[in-house]
């Protein structure tokens, strides 16, 4: 099948959508498909990534909070690049306005939407649960949650890749939703690549002694992760116990977040690790991986850091919850510093596992070959019923 991937939150500088993207271009091709990746951009371009895999933009607005990311505005302009690629099978992957631009294309092909992103977590629930209880919040946005209806009708498929997704949309009465869980990179993330020098140079950088425990975090610098989190809980469980903390990011937080450190010499922030091996080690010679976002439709850092032999400090809302079962790592109430520095406490008094012995996580490859299977059968349903 030829696959073209509607995009909207696809970005060359970086980020978790672009990682999946890279390996859906691979792996796509290897598994008998063309795959296409329309995104907004600045211009008009198409990037081949070999003979059955590429990425076309289309001219594109930038996203004002975001410079890093563009969205799509043409609605015409989108269909008429539907209309060239002539798609076997079409996928959205934004619960915004591209989607149901995508619903309203008339092509007569079928068409999945990936929720790739879960505005109520990341928003709604995060900004007003404080004060109401879920149910009153989802009245409060109804209008949303029929769009979300709207675009289960419109769609053949509802991709959801956590099990607590998938649950609250069926709950709220989204049609054919399905669970495929996403995989991390086949063959790079490995207790195997933990080194001891890696682990006593990031400690140096903290300012503590091999001795000491170290955390690493991994994520954009935004609201919505909720990095002041995480450092408030560090800072808290290092009141008893050496521990130092290393994230990994970049993102328009940065400033606020580093307030919050305020001189903390035992807290860093560094700059994202482009090179994947050199990231992999890093990963795998921290102690453990902690998170504080529980609007994660996946959480691809929890996934890598448990395919890395380490366990994770999680969330137990939203995608990064799934990656703390079979004793992979601890989970606590979701939006409580307290809560995070009692978890992080309980890791130092007893990992979930030992070092190394966390179960694997599944492979891109498998979620791939999932998916694309549930698109072929949809596809071959639908070719029956014409």
């Amino acid at each position: 099948m030829r696959i073209v991937d509607v995009c909207a939150f696809y970005s060359p500088q970086g980020g978790g959508v672009k990682t999946y993207v890279e390996q859906k271009l691979k792996l796509g091709p290897e598994l008998g498909h063309e795959i296409v990746i329309l995104a907004p951009g600045d211009r008009h371009e198409v990037i081949e990534y070999g003979p059955q895999a590429r990425i076309v933009t289309i001219p594109s607005p930038r996203f004002p909070l975001d410079r890093k990311y563009w969205y799509f505005a043409d609605e015409d302009a989108l269909h008429a690049a539907l209309d060239a690629l002539q798609p076997d099978f079409v996928e959205a992957s934004s619960p915004w306005r591209s989607p149901a631009m995508v619903a309203r294309w008339p092509g007569q092909v079928p068409r999945a939407l990936f929720v790739h992103a879960d505005p109520l977590s990341a928003y709604a629930y995060r900004w007003f649960e404080p004060l109401f209880r879920r149910e009153t919040i989802d009245k409060r946005f109804e209008q949303f949650w029929d769009h979300l209806r709207e675009l289960g009708e419109s769609y053949d498929r509802v991709v959801c890749p956590s099990g607590e997704l998938r649950d609250r949309l069926i709950e709220g009465g989204v049609a054919n939703t399905a669970l495929h869980p996403l995989g991390v990179e086949e063959g790079l993330f490995s207790s195997a690549r933990r080194d001891p020098d890696v682990r006593r140079r990031l400690l140096e950088l903290c300012d503590l002694p091999e001795t000491a425990h170290l955390l690493i975090g991994v994520g954009r610098l935004s609201a919505e992760k909720r990095w002041p989190l995480v450092v408030d809980a560090v800072t808290a469980a290092s009141h008893g116990h050496p521990i130092g903390l290393v994230i990994l990011g970049d993102g328009n937080k940065r400033s606020r977040i580093v307030r919050g450190i305020f001189g903390n010499p035992h807290i860093r922030m560094l700059e994202p690790e482009r090179d994947r091996i050199r990231f992999a080690t890093i990963l795998a010679s921290a102690d453990a991986l902690i998170h504080g976002c529980e609007a994660e439709t996946f959480c691809l850092a929890a996934a890598e850091a448990r395919a890395s032999g380490i366990p994770v400090i999680v969330p137990d809302r939203g995608g990064a919850a799934d990656h703390a079962a079979d004793g992979a790592g601890i989970a606590y109430a979701a939006g409580s510093a307290e809560a995070a520095a009692e978890a992080i406490i309980r890791f130092i008094d007893g990992p979930p596992l030992p070092l190394g012995s966390v179960p694997a996580s599944r492979t891109m490859r498998d979620h791939f070959a999932g998916l694309f299977a549930d698109y072929a059968g949809i596809a071959t349903h639908r070719h029956a019923l014409a």
